[in-house]
């Protein structure tokens, strides 16, 4: 008799380990060697073309794809390049070209920026994601799948929210 093994879906439970890496062989990010990533399917944990092509997949598989980082985080936006006063970093704060810089919004969220230029009295930085405009490898390796739970009649019968 054939084990039966889930295939994901949206809200499924997925554990798996994966990594994000340029042609180059950079690796930009992995769980491979550390703790699995785990999360449900359309909980925004991933962005949303990553995890539309973890759908159909087993435990057990393994996938690697090419892919655009245009198609995951959009394309580039001109808008999102800014020059800086330095006054508005931390005084021995030094930069480097190509650096990766962590910033916070007013609202709290957490963006990425990538150091341009630097001059005597500012910094440009590039708000758009580092992957825009370049081409990765995404690999993943799916170790756990748990179904998206059902319904209970509560959620189902409208009369009762």
């Amino acid at each position: 008799m054939t084990e039966f093994k889930p295939k994901i879906a949206p809200l499924c439970r997925v554990k798996m380990h994966f990594s994000l890496t340029l042609p180059d062989e950079t690796e930009i990010v992995s769980t491979y060697g550390e703790e699995p990533l785990e999360f449900s399917l359309g909980d925004n944990t991933m962005e949303q073309m990553l995890e539309f092509a973890l759908l159909g997949l087993h435990v057990g598989d393994e996938q690697e794809l090419l892919v655009k980082g245009d198609d995951v985080y959009g394309p580039r936006d001109s808008t999102l390049i800014h020059w800086l006063d330095r006054s508005e970093f931390q005084a021995d704060q030094t930069f480097n070209p190509g650096e990766i810089i962590a910033f916070t919004t007013p609202e709290g969220e957490e963006i990425a920026g990538t150091v341009l230029q630097i001059d005597d009295e500012r910094v440009q930085v590039d708000f758009n994601h580092p992957l825009c405009g370049k081409q990765f490898s995404y690999k993943v390796t799916i170790l756990e799948v748990e179904p998206a739970p059902f319904p209970g009649p509560e959620e189902n019968d409208p009369g009762t929210n």
